[in-house]
């Protein structure tokens, strides 16, 4: 799971909820103080939510974006569906187009791991609601083989043990203190490219662990492992597209994104430092290579 560095949004934005068509979403919107160059709609991976995005929202911002982040239909903070029938990837896509229209379509769209995969599906049914699309951590098709394997050991647990239960056994499992990144050149606390020295509080991830729908943790994870390629489909809607990664990813490896960058026809970028969550890795690198593509693109 991402694993933000705090929990709190930064001094330059507000917790809010996004009002749209299909009904309300947990959100943290910041604004710039000056000319808005476009608007960013960004969608949170598996276990994750909106406060992933916390350490790109001020220098996203500085650069000239409004940008919202929003927890997807029954993530910590937003509502489930009355029926989990809710979660089914075309009814996930609707609510990312109702979002971009309530934040005044086109905007640009970013996605996570598995907020990619449902922004794609977006992306594809109307791309004329996006400005461009970036896939981040997010990969051509199904995850790889040995996360299909962790995600059957969660969906089996889910099957017989609450998820307190199941905290505790993730927690045996992976101390969440110990938040993996991938080793770089040393920086200063708060220098660019660098995370600040304090970990992520556990109390606030299991919190968000807790407060997410069980059945949505079940429909991500059975999405993630039969999710088809779709990137013909992608590339044939015309969309600018960013193609973004750590140096290493054991959930869809950097040269599969590679790969599929080039049948895209997409910017690549690979950040230095970074593992599965570049926003939470390397914030400043990662914010850096996102405007450059917005500012090519507006």
């Amino acid at each position: 799971m991402s694993r933000p560095d705090s929990f709190v949004p930064p001094a330059v934005a507000r917790a809010r909820t996004l009002a749209t068509s299909r009904g309300g979403f947990a959100a943290i919107e910041a604004a710039p103080a000056g000319q808005q160059l476009g608007t960013v709609l960004m969608l949170p991976g598996f276990t994750g939510s909106k406060e992933d995005f916390n350490a790109l929202l001020e220098p996203v911002a500085a650069g000239g974006y409004r940008v919202v982040a929003v927890d997807g239909r029954g993530q910590y903070e937003s509502a489930p569906p009355a029926s989990p029938d809710g979660y089914a990837r075309a009814e996930l896509a609707a609510d990312v187009l109702a979002q971009a229209e309530a934040l005044g379509a086109p905007v640009h769209l970013l996605g996570h791991s598995f907020g990619g995969q449902v922004g794609r599906a977006a992306a594809i049914a109307e791309p004329g609601s996006f400005r461009t699309f970036t896939m981040m951590s997010s990969g051509p098709a199904a995850i790889s083989q040995s996360e299909k394997a962790r995600a059957k050991l969660l969906l089996d647990a889910l099957a017989v043990m609450t998820m307190e239960e199941v905290w505790e056994a993730m927690r045996r499992m992976e101390p969440l203190e110990e938040a993996p990144v991938v080793p770089a050149a040393p920086a200063a606390p708060g220098a660019a490219g660098g995370r600040p020295a304090a970990p992520t509080d556990a109390g606030d991830l299991r919190r968000r662990w807790l407060a997410t729908d069980p059945a949505q943790l079940v429909a991500a994870a059975g999405q993630l492992v039969a999710e088809p390629d779709r990137v013909a489909e992608l590339a044939a809607t015309g969309l600018p597209v960013h193609v973004v990664s750590g140096v290493q990813d054991g959930v869809w490896p950097p040269e599969l994104l590679d790969d599929m960058a080039r049948r895209l026809g997409a910017r690549r970028t690979t950040v230095a430092g970074a593992g599965h969550s570049p926003n939470t890795d390397r914030p400043a690198r990662t914010a850096a290579a996102l405007l450059a593509f917005w500012d090519a693109h507006r």
